[in-house]
């Protein structure tokens, strides 16, 4: 009874050193074996691992690829336009011993800060050796990669890997943003400016063309219209004396009536005239107002008699008269 009372506490500390010197690798990290802190045993495959219980150590590092995202950082391009510049750095560890000696104990916390460091120096001396149009247009990417290239060179003392790096923003600094956005303002405004007037001078010439259209054909449709209008009165002047030379007699009677019955017109037409008058000639009862009746009578009974007199009497038809003189020459024949 008192050896299994020995052994029993024996065995439970065996096992449990025994459980103490085990431990095992997973596929997402590194592992390295520390005896008194010095670097024993470097372990980046996945398994089961052995060491000495309560002298030696195991310390875990991730090797999955991590990121970082460093601080807006202020940088002077070539032209002497602050930028505010932020960038966002994917990276591993590749060698876990050399990373224990750069670092020490903290590890990632103390890498991210180095890791900092490095990339604000990088984006300096790539930003700015370039002009800030340059940041800002298509020569982005290869600014970037050369970035990451001289991050990468600076890391590898570290035992990291530098797998891309992005820059995520490209601002001008708050105080330079309403001088920027004035001026950029102010270029528009006078874009806006030229355009309007470009457009007032394209609309100025349009409207002196049309004008000028307007009074172009206004006059040529006047000069054709009293063209016209002249052509007609004479016409109608040479008709008239046409008319006039078929019966004189007659054309003075029908042209005295017709005055007659404009000017007296109504039940009470007073009219003030000379007793000598030419417009009473018909009226009078002098004897020469009968004479012209009676030569106005005996037109209209010859008429009557023998209408082609006036056929006889009428001039011959001018094939190049109006057609409205000759339909009117017609109904004179008629």
């Amino acid at each position: 009874m008192k050896k299994a009372g020995f052994f029993l506490p024996v065995l439970v500390v065996a096992i449990i050193t025994a459980f103490s010197a085990l431990f095992i690798v997973d596929e997402r990290e590194n592992v390295l074996v520390l005896q008194f802190g010095q670097v024993k045993q470097e372990i980046t495959e996945p398994g089961l691992g052995f060491k000495i219980p309560f002298i030696q150590e195991v310390v875990r590092y991730d090797s999955r690829i991590l990121g970082l995202q460093t601080q807006p950082l202020e940088v002077t391009p070539l032209d002497d336009r602050r930028l505010v510049v932020d960038a966002f750095l994917r990276w591993r560890l590749v060698d876990v011993r050399r990373f224990r000696e750069a670092v020490g104990v903290d590890g990632v916390r103390a890498a991210q800060g180095r890791m900092d460091r490095i990339m604000n120096a990088a984006i300096r001396e790539v930003l700015g050796s370039v002009p800030s149009n340059a940041v800002l247009s298509e020569d982005r990417t290869g600014l970037m990669n050369r970035i990451r290239d001289l991050a990468r060179r600076e890391a590898q003392t570290l035992g990291i890997e530098v797998i891309d790096v992005r820059l995520t923003r490209t601002d001008l600094p708050q105080e330079n943003l309403e001088a920027t956005f004035a001026r950029m303002r102010a270029e528009r405004e006078r874009e806006a400016a030229d355009e309007r007037a470009r457009g007032n001078e394209a609309a100025q010439r349009v409207r002196a063309l049309a004008d000028r259209t307007v009074i172009e054909l206004v006059s040529a449709s006047r000069r054709e219209a009293e063209i016209i209008r002249g052509e007609a009165d004479a016409e109608r002047n040479r008709i008239y004396a046409e008319a006039f030379n078929l019966d004189p007699e007659f054309f003075a009677f029908t042209r005295s009536m017709q005055s007659y019955e404009r000017a007296l017109r109504g039940d009470n037409s007073n009219m003030v005239l000379r007793p000598d008058s030419e417009f009473f000639a018909f009226l009078r009862s002098d004897g020469s107002s009968e004479s012209i009746f009676q030569a106005a009578r005996d037109a209209a009974d010859a008429l009557a008699d023998d209408p082609d007199m006036i056929l006889q009497r009428a001039p011959e038809s001018d094939p190049e008269e109006p057609d409205a003189v000759r339909e009117l020459e017609a109904i004179i024949g008629n």
